[in-house]
């Protein structure tokens, strides 16, 4: 499967074939093709150091994203703090499951030219990843 995921965590995706399905539709449904994406789950600390490290910035988040896409064809490497998503579904009072697809949709919509450093972004940002999770509850 052109999509992978590693776990340097206790954590991991039950039904991986479930989740890639759904991710191929979401790059398909931009008109892109996926290529080669691996998911990494990491803690807190280790997502920190990548940022901090890749990145120079030197706080936690809940997603970083290495794009190596190439045109329409949708490559690179998406590391997610399972901790920081569990802070997050408390926060926002939702389903940690649900925080989880958001934040691996959100990863994977950096690569298809979605960003979120000001405002409008940001709100078409949360439309695509609501968009994209509807299309994983109707998958399921």
């Amino acid at each position: 499967m052109p999509i992978q995921y590693t776990y340097n965590t206790p954590f991991s995706i039950k039904n991986e074939s479930g989740y890639s399905k759904w991710l191929v539709k979401v790059v398909e449904s931009e008109q892109c093709v996926v290529g080669e994406i691996v998911y990494a789950f990491f803690n807190d600390k280790e997502v920190k150091d990548l940022n901090s490290r890749h990145l120079g910035r030197d706080y936690y988040t809940d997603v970083l994203s290495f794009n190596d896409s190439c045109e329409k064809t949708i490559n690179g490497n998406i590391a997610i703090s399972v901790d920081r998503v569990k802070e997050n579904a408390k926060t926002f009072g939702v389903a940690f499951d649900h925080e989880m697809l958001r934040v691996m949709v959100h990863g994977l919509l950096h690569f298809m030219g979605y960003n979120d450093s000001n405002e409008d972004e940001k709100i078409e940002m949360t439309k695509k990843e609501n968009e994209k999770i509807k299309m994983f509850h109707v998958e399921h």
